[in-house]
């Protein structure tokens, strides 16, 4: 079961009898034009394909449903109907006991091109790429819905990781920068060969070590909780020394950085060096924030 929280990060509240309680968010800022209501339909459009798709063969309660946001930043018009962006991908799930939900999916995707007019109906097809627009959408549904269920059962993420590939392969004969191997060591390819790499298997059953025997039981047997979570860390270090610094590891530790230190900075001396040692060894770039736990 999932149980609901109050994420740090804001979501709209909202009872869907679908997978996902996702918003979106479209920052066009930077393009120059005035019919800026293309925008807010973007938004909504969006959104509604997200939450009202059934992504899964599962029933799902309201309580259960995955909170999720996708930051769109566009940087380009360069004709109209096309456009330039980012995506920045936020999922949490709620922390047994607790009103706190820890974010386990932050991914920035930094290519993503899209043509859209007003007014444009959203079809998805899982067997044939029909658009930029709901390929995107689908491969993120299925991503967050994976690592979300990765949390619950070890390796749980599996079906959907393998829906995200066929996604994948369905868009490699298309123009499209973001899907293909070549363009990039941190595109939608890589992120989801990453979760099906052997090599990696351990950081997926890290998320589930780290969340169903770590902070689910943090109230009731802290020490307990502590040895799981760098139990968990061990499974990352050791697939971070199969494949150094890949999109995989990089996702884990954009997510979970700033919470293990929270976790840590409470714990026995003895505990915090092991963490801290840990944690700058899979994230060197962060040590100096690291270096908290132990000073």
């Amino acid at each position: 079961m999932r149980f609901f929280g109050i994420l740090l990060i804001f979501f709209l509240s909202a009872s869907f009898a679908q997978e996902l309680n996702c918003r979106v968010i479209v920052n066009a800022q930077q393009v120059q034009t005035t019919e800026r209501a293309i925008f807010t339909e973007m938004e909504t459009e969006f959104a509604q394909f997200l939450n009202t798709t059934k992504w899964t063969n599962d029933e799902f309660e309201e309580e259960e449903v995955i909170n999720c946001n996708l930051v769109i930043t566009i940087s380009e018009m360069p004709s109209i109907g096309v456009f330039k962006a980012s995506v920045q991908v936020l999922s949490s799930r709620p922390v047994y006991g607790t009103g706190y939900e820890s974010v386990i999916m932050n991914f920035a995707d930094r290519d993503w091109n899209f043509e859209y007019v007003q007014s444009q109906p959203l079809r998805f097809n899982e067997n044939t790429f029909t658009s930029n627009i709901t390929s995107m959408l689908a491969y993120y549904a299925y991503m967050i819905i994976g690592f979300d269920y990765d949390t619950f059962s070890e390796l749980g993420g599996t079906p959907h990781f393998q829906n995200a590939f066929k996604i994948v392969n369905n868009a490699q004969q298309t123009n499209y920068s973001g899907w293909q191997q070549f363009n990039s060591v941190r595109n939608r390819y890589w992120l989801v060969e990453n979760v099906q790499n052997p090599q990696l298997e351990p950081i997926r059953q890290a998320l589930y070590t780290y969340h169903r025997q770590g902070l689910d039981i943090m109230l009731e047997d802290r020490e307990q909780a502590e040895k799981n979570i760098l139990d968990a860390l061990s499974k990352v270090q050791r697939a971070n020394r199969a494949r150094p610094r890949s999109i995989l590891t990089i996702a884990f530790m954009d997510s979970k950085s700033g919470e293990l230190i929270q976790i840590f900075s409470e714990s026995s001396l003895a505990t915090r060096r092991q963490a801290y040692n840990l944690l700058s060894n899979i994230d060197p770039a962060r040590t100096d924030d690291y270096k908290a736990l132990i000073e």
